[in-house]
C-alpha cells in the first residue's frame, strides 16, 4: 500500500509541474529574415539587462506555428514573441507581435 501512495504522489507532482514547466514566456527581440513561403522567421533575441554588450545574442531561425501570420512583420521590425518546442530539431513561434 505504501509503494501505490509513493507512485500516486509522484503522479499527482508531475501532473503539477508539467504546465508550468512548459509555460510559454514573452521574448523580444529584431527580425533578421523572413521566408513566408516555407513560412520560417528569424529573430535575434534582445539581451535582458543592462550588463555585457549592446548586442543581443545569436539569430535564432523559428517555424511560424498554424494561425501567426507573417505578413504583418518585416525584417528589421522588433516583435514581442513566445515559442515552444515541438520536438522537430526547430522551435515554432506561437505568438508574434509588433512592439
Amino acid at each position: 500500500m505504501t509503494i501505490a501512495r509513493i507512485i500516486l504522489a509522484g503522479a499527482v507532482a508531475l501532473t503539477i509541474i508539467s504546465p508550468a514547466a512548459r509555460a510559454e514566456q514573452d521574448l523580444t527581440g529584431m527580425i533578421t529574415k523572413i521566408d513566408r513561403i516555407s513560412g520560417t522567421i528569424t529573430i535575434q533575441r534582445t539581451q535582458s539587462g543592462t550588463v555585457g554588450s549592446a548586442s543581443g545574442g545569436a539569430a535564432e531561425e523559428y517555424r511560424a506555428q498554424s494561425g501567426v501570420s507573417l505578413d504583418v512583420v518585416h525584417a528589421g521590425d522588433n516583435v514581442t514573441f513566445s515559442t515552444t518546442d515541438t520536438g522537430g530539431g526547430m522551435k515554432s513561434v506561437t505568438k508574434l507581435q509588433k512592439q
